[in-house]
């Protein structure tokens, strides 16, 4: 199964958290990596804009990456959210298996 890192820009870290731990309890994703304190410059309605940002990385299957980017962008505050997904072409494999395991559809738990 095709492993898949999920790169999510957010407007904090609390943000950041939120939607991680929702795709994470729905086992849309295996798990979520926050770092905070990243700073975007970028054009947004002909302008050039500066504002501070958390990043927020998830691993996902491909098969379960399409209801992934969904949740991402119901939950995202941003009228046009970062979300790319990159296929993971080599690591460690009883990582990769994991993540396989972990993202997949069961009973959800309820995010804190």
């Amino acid at each position: 199964m095709a492993v898949m890192w999920v790169y999510v820009t957010t407007g904090g870290r609390a943000e950041a958290e939120r939607i991680g731990r929702q795709a994470v309890a729905s086992r849309l994703a295996a798990c979520a990596n926050i770092i905070g304190g990243a700073i975007a410059i970028y054009w947004w309605e002909g302008k050039i804009e500066r504002g501070r940002e958390a990043v927020l990385i998830l691993k996902t299957t491909k098969a379960r990456l399409k209801p992934l980017i969904a949740k991402i962008r119901r939950l995202h505050s941003y009228d046009c959210p970062c979300i790319e997904a990159i296929r993971v072409a080599a690591g460690y494999k009883p990582y990769l298996d994991w993540v396989a395991r972990e993202a997949r559809p069961r009973r959800t738990v309820k995010a804190r």
